[in-house]
């Protein structure tokens, strides 16, 4: 099967080298142009070159060359955890570590018992070769790749405690039973202290460390399986006979009628056409309060029908649903890689490597030192212990998963890890009006004929052909118009040879007159000054209304009249930018209107910044101009564009961090970086919010990681730490770092008054 991108799911990686290994090897692979292994999810994202598919089984076969397993994620969700998977193996682990282990805490009692060496024995050796199995396999694929990772250091460091108390044990018995000939007496040394429940109990301590580290790993995971479980399977379809049928939502196609009862989740995108109830759709948009659903509205995947019943027309199915998106977009920001995450990853390459070298000095020093071979040997199997980096591959994407999945459950839609990292940085956020700003629903406020004029009937004909001209047409302003000319019961003639003048208006043919309808700007591109024909529209600029003026270019060159447009701010506008200021960020705005009406909407909304008349095709520079300023200030701001509509796509790709309304198009959403799900500005402080704390958690996540390596590699060098406890210290440092991150989960965004 060939396809530009392909993600796979990866078996056996163990810490942050084992990450760069199977990059390595997937971007091997000819054709393959991007790579990203993610450790927490344990998941590759591929993408090819442009006309250079690959099949998929060659990427498997990359993986497994390089020492891993690798295979297409399931479709569906495995019936048994890898947390269940593991709990047996730990548990067994365990018991049999415990009877070498328990002793050892009578000791300071005065208590030195320890079960026979043979029972030693008998009890490490299923713990080390079977349960620990997986630590020689990991080892094994690293060196036949000629690099280093977790699972080799605790193969060397619990082999050399095992078979140096086999040695041990085997000389010592064979000389109790029988007498070691005096020749070979003198030359093998051996001693009767044994480390068997230091192989034992390492292996079992780190097993218990991944055991709760996958638990972990499964809870950061959380809001996405509830996003999945969103989905139903079936849906209760209304035949042309009346007769109601269940059917796969797989097997569904667009324009059928499907029916959802009280209690039902909604299992298609599209329109009701009979019907009306409360709709819970907190899941999707993070608004708990239920939204009020009848005859014309649309209705998305995964919403919950409270109460009542609906009649929905299908309009959108499969990966091509809101709530599929909402997954898709999750799924790829936590399988993606955040730009300080490569820098763990340059550190990792070396690391195992630096420990192994740092692990022979040690055993070559304190055998020089102290002459004791056992001893030297103990102390070089702590250094390969503790210094296991899983925890410095964790302490990104575990802070990335939980902090993308909290935003998600609160209607805040991040694509990328990138976007995730950036926005902590935002410093200025530059605001679309028109929809963003505004409510984007205007309405016609009055209009004038000119030369003015008292006649009804005449003002009448000045709406109907204003009217003529848009039908059809969704821009706002259009739709103001049609709904005017529809409540005054206008009969529109239909207009010939439209045709789109962008950022100016529209152009058309109504009858015998070739008309135009729009901005000031396009008046003036006509040659009319309009301080000639202002009239009174001082006072309609007063009151921040937007102007359109009707011309009539043939069979006569004359200004017919001028309409005026007015809009409401969104009721949240006032708490969203009162909430950016106090987090230290500046606002800008971008409007294709006047200045007149730029400056009033700044002005009671307290933006620090404005630019009015913009065309659509201008609003791109206009954001690379923001960013050249904002390096000057400070070479780490970053810009934010916010946006809902097709003309603001290039600015929110333009911006380092693009924020599209869902309300807007989808090409808003597919360009920006994040997305809001719900219409409520306040959602834009709540993701610099979300931001900065998530990236505050991983560069705590980092400096524990780096802390346990710092501190624990030269205590274990100079013997203060016993195989045991570096085993311990280092599945701790890996469960801290995830735990750290699980505590993102507990978010809370600031509270408005």
């Amino acid at each position: 099967m060939e396809q530009e991108k392909v993600d796979l799911h990866i078996e056996g990686m163990s810490c942050a080298s084992c990450v760069g290994r199977v990059e390595r090897a997937l971007s091997g692979v000819e054709g393959v142009s991007e790579v990203s292994v993610n450790l927490a999810t344990e998941r590759a994202h591929v993408v090819f070159k442009g006309g250079s598919p690959v099949q998929a089984e060659a990427l498997v076969q990359a993986v497994k060359d390089a020492g891993y397993g690798a295979q297409l994620p399931k479709a569906k969700e495995e019936t048994q955890s890898p947390v269940d998977r593991e709990r047996g193996r730990v548990i067994l682990a365990l018991a049999l570590a415990a009877p070498m282990a328990l002793p050892m805490l009578f000791w300071p009692l005065g208590w030195h018992w320890m079960p026979p060496g043979w029972l030693q024995l008998l009890l490490t050796f299923p713990i080390q070769f079977i349960l620990g199995a997986r630590f020689y396999k990991g080892g094994w694929a690293a060196l036949r790749a000629g690099v280093g990772n977790m699972d080799l250091l605790v193969a060397l460091g619990t082999s050399a405690a095992f078979f140096l108390s086999l040695y041990n044990l085997t000389l010592s018995s064979w000389d109790q039973l029988w007498g070691l000939p005096e020749a070979f007496s003198q030359r093998l040394v051996f001693s009767t202290d044994l480390y068997f429940e230091a192989a034992a109990v390492i292996v079992a301590l780190v097993l218990l460390g991944k055991w709760f580290e996958t638990r972990a790993k499964h809870q950061t995971t959380e809001a996405l399986r509830a996003l999945k479980a969103l989905r139903p399977d079936q849906a209760r379809v209304r035949r042309t006979s009346g007769e109601e049928v269940m059917k796969s939502v797989d097997h569904l196609g667009l324009g059928e009628l499907v029916v959802i009862k009280a209690g039902e989740r909604i299992p298609i995108d599209g329109v009701v056409t009979a019907g009306q109830c409360e709709v819970d759709e907190s899941l999707l948009t993070g608004e708990s309060v239920p939204v009020f659903k009848h005859r014309g509205d649309l209705v998305r995947s995964g919403a919950l029908n409270i109460n009542g019943w609906l009649e929905v027309e299908v309009g959108a199915l499969g990966g091509e649903t809101l709530l599929s998106r909402m997954i898709r977009f999750v799924e790829e920001a936590q399988a993606a890689k955040a730009p300080i995450q490569r820098l763990v990853d340059r550190v990792s390459a070396v690391f195992v490597p630096a420990v192994v070298v740092l692990a022979v000095v040690t055993f070559l020093g304190w055998w020089w030192v102290s002459q004791d071979f056992a001893q030297a040997l103990i102390h070089a199997v702590s250094v390969l212990v503790i210094a296991c980096p899983c925890a410095l591959g964790l302490a990104t994407p575990t802070a990335i998963m939980v902090g993308t999945g909290a935003a998600a459950r609160r209607g805040i839609l991040i694509k990328d890890a990138q976007a995730l990292e950036l926005a902590q940085g935002i410093g200025l956020v530059v605001f679309d009006k028109t929809g963003t700003l505004s409510e984007g629903h205007p309405q016609l406020s009055r209009w004038k004929s000119l030369p003015p004029s008292s006649d009804r009937a005449q003002s009448l004909e000045l709406l109907s052909l204003a009217a003529a001209l848009q039908q059809g047409m969704e821009h706002p302003l259009a739709k103001a118009l049609l709904q005017r000319a529809e409540e005054e019961g206008l009969q529109l003639i239909p207009t010939e040879k439209i045709k789109a003048l962008p950022g100016l208006g529209i152009e058309g043919r109504v009858g015998d007159r070739l008309l135009r309808l729009g901005s000031p700007r396009m008046l003036e591109e006509l040659g009319w000054s309009e301080a000639a024909l202002r009239l009174d529209v001082e006072e309609f600029e007063a009151g921040g209304e937007t102007l359109s003026w009707l011309v009539e270019l043939e069979p006569r060159g004359q200004v017919l009249g001028v309409f005026c447009f007015k809009e409401s701010l969104r009721p949240e506008a006032h708490q969203a930018l009162e909430a950016l200021r106090s987090l230290g960020v500046e606002t800008a705005m971008l409007t294709g209107d006047r200045q007149s009406v730029a400056q009033k909407v700044a002005q009671e909304l307290g933006i620090d910044q404005y630019q009015a008349e913009v065309l659509p095709q201008e609003k791109a520079q206009w954001i690379a101009d923001f960013k050249a300023k904002a390096k000057i200030k400070d070479a780490d701001l970053i810009v934010a564009m916010v946006g809902d509509g097709i003309n603001d796509a290039p600015a929110l790709a333009a911006a380092d961090v693009g924020i599209a309304m869902a309300s807007g198009t989808d090409v808003a959403m597919q360009t920006a970086g994040v997305t809001l799900m719900r219409s409520d500005l306040r959602l834009i402080p709540e993701t610099l919010q979300m931001s900065r704390k998530t990236y505050s958690k991983i560069k705590q996540n980092l400096f524990w990681a780096f802390i346990f390596n710092s501190l624990g590699l030269p205590l274990a060098a100079l013997g203060y730490l016993s195989p045991m406890i570096a085993a311990a210290a280092m599945a701790l440092s890996s469960v801290s770092v995830v735990s750290n991150s699980l505590l993102l989960r507990r978010w809370a965004h600031k509270k408005y008054k």
